[in-house]
């Protein structure tokens, strides 16, 4: 499937009954259809397996952390299945699967990511008020308030991408397709397009406001750290090692999608003439942040203790599965 091209077709409006162009195949097409298949395969096998340690054990120690931690999981988890539509969006000149990935598919894929931006944050805020408040006693390390930020935080996300969904659907489904503009912006009704970029602009405020935090919270996170007492310096260097990760995995992922995503959205009818490499560069943006979806573990390993263990629990409970298999099946040899 990865070396076969999409042929260019033309299909019927539904509506007017007047041909429409699906769009030309996107250059590099096969190569966006085997990296994502294989980011697919790759975050779905450590999703899974981080959505059964966090939802499927029973934990020791609850805290906000984890409450934040198993909420960026499930984000991670939902993402990497909204892959599959985008993947077969490449690979099909099917006007159906262009409409369901363009509707459903993209709100889906914006919702999560956007969620695991924000849970990137909230974790980090909560290890420096951990500095801060070592006894844990601020009213913004308590599991309740854990539990009402992320509520409120899914339901926004969701709030939005329902109100670009209805949009789509009344208005820009089956839509006949503008050939100057690729991918999903080629269907897009005007209104549809003004609420697109608000969403957009919106997505971009709360991004580059999540950043700026996080390097403040980083450098607020080493200089409290720096004030402890010296024999806390093993752990000193662990606590700045895990916020330099999840600093450093963010900026990797996000960073370069977000410094092209707002240009692209408001440019690219201005730029017709160089729209083929602006929607490869924002593609490939979207690939490398789609790959915070098999980084995240990591994240999960490092600041999470009883995610480490019930990993070492279950691992030992494996191996000691078979030693008591091998010795069975040893004991039956000898008998017989």
């Amino acid at each position: 499937m990865c070396l076969t091209p999409v042929p260019d077709v033309t299909l019927l409006n539904s509506t007017s009954g007047a041909p429409y162009p699906v769009p030309r195949e996107v250059p590099g097409q096969p190569f966006f259809i085997c990296a994502y298949s294989l980011v697919f395969l790759v975050s779905l096998a450590l999703n899974t397996i981080t959505m059964r340690v966090y939802f499927c054990t029973s934990q020791q120690f609850y805290s906000s952390v984890t409450v934040y931690l198993k909420n960026l999981a499930a984000a991670d988890f939902f993402l990497c299945l909204c892959l599959p539509i985008r993947i077969a969006n490449y690979a099909s000149s099917s006007a159906t699967i262009q409409n369901v990935y363009c509707t459903f598919g993209t709100a889906a894929f914006y919702l999560n990511m956007y969620a695991s931006i924000l849970f990137m944050d909230y974790i980090a805020a909560n290890r420096y008020l951990k500095i801060v408040h070592p006894l844990g006693n601020h009213i913004l390390q308590t599991t309740r308030a854990a539990h009402y930020v992320s509520s409120v935080t899914w339901a926004s996300l969701s709030g939005a991408a329902f109100i670009y969904v209805i949009l789509f659907l009344s208005t820009s489904w089956n839509a006949s397709l503008n050939p100057s503009i690729l991918g999903c912006d080629s269907l897009h009704r005007p209104i549809v397009s003004m609420v697109y970029k608000i969403i957009h602009s919106i997505s971009a405020i709360i991004f580059f406001t999540v950043l700026v935090s996080l390097v403040l919270l980083y450098f607020g996170t080493v200089r409290g750290l720096q004030h402890t007492r010296q024999p806390l310096q093993p752990k000193i260097r662990n606590s700045k090692r895990n916020m330099l990760v999840l600093v450093g995995v963010f900026c990797m992922c996000f960073v370069p999608y977000h410094l092209v995503r707002l240009p692209y959205a408001f440019l690219k009818t201005r730029l017709e003439q160089h729209s083929w490499a602006l929607y490869i560069i924002k593609e490939l943006t979207v690939l490398l942040s789609v790959l915070n979806a098999c980084l995240d573990p990591l994240i999960y390993f490092i600041f999470c203790k009883d995610f480490r263990s019930q990993l070492i629990l279950r691992r030992g409970r494996r191996q000691a599965g078979g030693y008591r298999r091998g010795q069975s099946n040893t004991l039956r040899d000898t008998e017989t």
